[in-house]
């Protein structure tokens, strides 16, 4: 097994840990702490994948502003504890078989290795990296790119509108 097998079967463990802890956690802050360890995760796997641009913006965007807004909220709410939901008594068999059938489908791919899909190209030199999307998103994608920055200046400024104080102050 190569160093880079390895790894990936750690960060495997560790991402499918994590994922779990998110979901069986009862505390909603200790869920949303599992949940930042899944997106770092996520960012060492794009890492492994060469694309250093991608898991930048996975810790910065995800594992930091969307995270830190998530805990705001949670705090903000007390909402530390999760309340127990009534469940329809046919929900848990079918998440059984369900869960099941995914395992057993894996397994059967993983095993017999039979696949109808392409032959993996590797990617050409710069591809995925700073210049090479700063490129596209300023030639290609100008428009867009502009339409989205205007639309969060907006947003932004009815956000600062809507939560300020209904009184002038003198």
């Amino acid at each position: 097994m190569t160093p880079d097998v390895i790894l990936f079967l750690i960060l495997a463990v560790v991402a499918i840990a994590s994922a779990l802890g998110m979901l069986l956690s009862k505390n909603a802050v200790y869920s949303a702490l599992y949940l930042i360890l899944n997106l770092a995760t996520i960012a060492v796997f794009y890492l492994l994948l060469g694309a250093p641009f991608i898991a930048m913006v996975q810790v910065t965007v995800y594992a930091g502003a969307i995270m830190v807004l998530f805990l705001f909220v949670i705090m903000l709410l007390g909402a530390e504890q999760l309340r127990r939901a009534r469940t329809l008594g046919w929900q848990q068999p079918v998440a059984v078989v369900l869960a099941v059938v995914l395992v057993a489908e894996a397994t059967y791919i993983i095993f017999t290795k039979t696949s109808s899909l392409p032959d993996i190209e590797a990617a050409e030199a710069g591809f995925g990296s700073p210049q090479a999307i700063g490129e596209l998103l300023f030639n290609q994608y100008l428009l867009p790119f502009e339409i989205t920055s205007v639309l969060l200046l907006v947003a932004m400024i009815g956000a600062i509108v809507m939560t300020r104080d209904g009184k002038k102050k003198e």
